[in-house]
């Protein structure tokens, strides 16, 4: 009878997995984790609020930049529970449905932050290879409907993913590698033929992160183009430094994902360990790095916070 109730008890939930080996300490290792999502919230909370009251901030690129603020407070909301329930209260069940919830959330709003670093980049574009028809071209109901296409496209494109789980069959012992749940991770749990899930998100991939990594891409060769062909040096210089900071974003957001992505398809023999720290470093690292490397490099941003901080 026990053994009967222990196999419907790992059918209901899944296990999710801190830092193995480390347990004893996991504690000490909540510390640095709580920091980092208090920034996160804190820094962003802080560029949203900057944006919102000063008038002078309502244009196209800080516009993206707040909307580029939400995703990532979104994506600390979407991680902190799991994580410090494990690291605090040594607490590593999440039932199927709450883990399809997260996982729908985390995937969703990370293809909105995709999005939001490519429109950001198109402001960038425009801004500097046609910088007379910036205003006509980035109108503000123009600017509501891009922020609008991509939370729909975000939402839309991942929201297949929790009913095609549902669909599969999990009989193993569905402990998961990370602190959280991730489509390629709870996938690997199904006892069925998981193909479909597979190949739909592998399209999804390449449909969203993939293309828009290309238009960013192609977008900065047209940039550069563009101030090489300006005359002077010191106005070559002022082109390129506005975009320092969005080029930061997209090294902080993509390099990690990839990374992770390749690693979950590709690398079977990997680490457990390393695909652990890449999907940390995935989650919490471009939230809680973003508002920094704007507040740093972004002039009119760290004036006005300067500004409240005064006072």
């Amino acid at each position: 009878m026990s053994a009967v109730n222990d196999t419907k008890f790992q059918r209901a939930v899944f296990l999710l997995t801190g830092i193995p080996g480390l347990e004893d300490v996991h504690v000490w290792i909540s510390i640095p984790f709580c920091l980092m999502y208090v920034i996160s919230i804190f820094g962003n909370s802080v560029i949203l609020f900057i944006i919102k009251t000063d008038p002078i901030l309502h244009e196209p690129m800080y516009i993206f930049l707040s909307m580029l603020a939400i995703t990532d407070i979104g994506l600390s909301i979407s991680t902190m529970p799991t994580i410090l329930s494990i690291y605090w209260l040594k607490s590593r069940e999440i039932s199927f449905d709450a883990c399809f919830a997260q996982l729908f959330f985390i995937h969703s709003l990370s293809f909105i932050e995709s999005a939001m670093l490519l429109l950001m980049a198109f402001d960038r574009f425009v801004a500097i290879c046609n910088p007379l028809r910036y205003a006509s071209i980035l109108t503000p109901p123009r600017v509501a409907k891009m922020g609008l296409v991509s939370l729909l496209r975000g939402v839309g494109v991942e929201f297949p993913i929790p009913i095609l789980l549902k669909h599969h069959r999990f009989c193993q012992a569905n402990i998961l590698t990370h602190s959280y749940c991730l489509h390629q991770d709870v996938m690997k749990m199904a006892c069925s033929d998981i193909r479909v899930n597979s190949v739909y998100g592998l399209f999804v991939i390449v449909s969203t992160v993939g293309l828009d990594s290309l238009f960013i891409f192609l977008s900065y060769v047209m940039i550069l183009r563009t101030v090489l062909s300006i005359a002077s040096h010191a106005e070559r210089l002022k082109a390129l430094n506005t975009c320092v900071s969005h080029i930061c974003a997209v090294l902080l957001f993509y390099t990690p994902m990839i990374g992770l992505s390749v690693i979950h398809r590709f690398g079977k023999n990997s680490s457990s360990f390393i695909q652990i720290v890449m999907a940390y470093v995935y989650m919490m690292v471009p939230p809680l790095m973003n508002p920094i490397v704007y507040s740093v490099k972004n002039k009119q941003i760290r004036a006005r916070i300067i500004r409240v901080f005064s006072k």
